[in-house]
């Protein structure tokens, strides 16, 4: 792939003030792409479109309220249409469920699932208009397969691997295409005061950006990151709940979102509980 590749292409990114969508955005510009950034925190993404460079966009965002993400998607298409929607904006409270307030849960629900909707809800009828366009949902490895602690984030990031599947075989004559992202851990404010897994290397923003580079560039339906992430995963429904459950344990997985360090969590604690 050249370095100029994505040239002349428009590609919106929610939750992009930080994290990986700043990594994606940053990856996607270097390669000429124009950058259409969104965030709740409009300050964020301001900053982030002053770091990634000329000609980038920045506009807020709240993307579980479909008023806020219409507002979004109008701005980021008044000069042309996008190409390619990033829908990543999303949340992860940890902890045992019942120490979760209802607030929260519905919190995570709104934001992870309603904003994946909301995106696509309001990029595809373009899209699909044109035949051409791509979906790219950022989803989590968590979704495929239980993690204790992350009851709710592990449901909803489910919920996005499935409306993602399903709306590539819904959507597969139009032209328009869907890749979902699933990273392991990754080492953003997500994961804070957690431990990771054994065995399995936590990735890097990075990594993560340059997965949905090569899927911008070569549309394919499921990213994994890292890539060995992808066999461990699709193999655990054949191997039975038993050797399954081992093998988590194994890996910590089954500990990591109940013994984290409350401490080092708080900053990120603090701000989604007043996203």
């Amino acid at each position: 792939m050249s370095a100029s590749f994505l040239r002349g292409r428009r590609i919106a990114i929610t939750g992009a003030g930080r994290g990986i969508g700043l990594a994606t955005a940053k990856a996607l510009h270097a390669r000429g792409a124009t950058v259409i950034v969104g965030d709740l925190d409009f300050e964020s993404a301001t900053t982030a479109a002053a770091v990634i460079g000329p000609g980038t966009e920045a506009y807020p965002v709240d993307v579980s309220d479909y008023e806020s993400f219409a507002a979004f998607h109008k701005e980021a298409t008044s000069h042309a249409p996008i190409d390619v929607l990033i829908n990543n904006a999303g949340i992860m409270p940890i902890g045992h469920f019942l120490d979760q307030s209802a607030d929260k849960h519905r919190r995570a629900v709104e934001i992870n699932v309603m904003g994946c909707i909301n995106g696509m809800h309001l990029a595809l009828p373009a899209m699909v208009e044109r035949g051409r366009g791509h979906i790219i949902n950022v989803a989590s490895s968590a979704g495929k397969t239980p993690v204790p602690g992350g009851l709710t984030y592990c449901g909803t990031k489910a919920a996005v691997i499935a409306l993602t599947e399903t709306a590539r075989v819904e959507y597969a004559d139009t032209g328009v295409q869907f890749t979902c992202v699933m990273p392991s851990f990754t080492n953003t404010e997500l994961i804070a005061g957690t431990s990771g897994l054994k065995f399995i290397p936590t990735a890097q923003p990075d990594d993560v950006a340059q997965a949905i580079v090569h899927a911008v560039a070569r549309p394919t339906a499921d990213v994994f990151v890292p890539k060995i992430v992808g066999p461990i995963l699709n193999t655990q429904p054949l191997i039975g709940r038993r050797l399954r459950d081992v093998i988590n344990k194994q890996l910590g997985a089954y500990r990591t979102f109940i013994d984290f360090d409350p401490k080092a969590r708080a900053e990120y604690q603090h701000r989604i509980d007043e996203s």
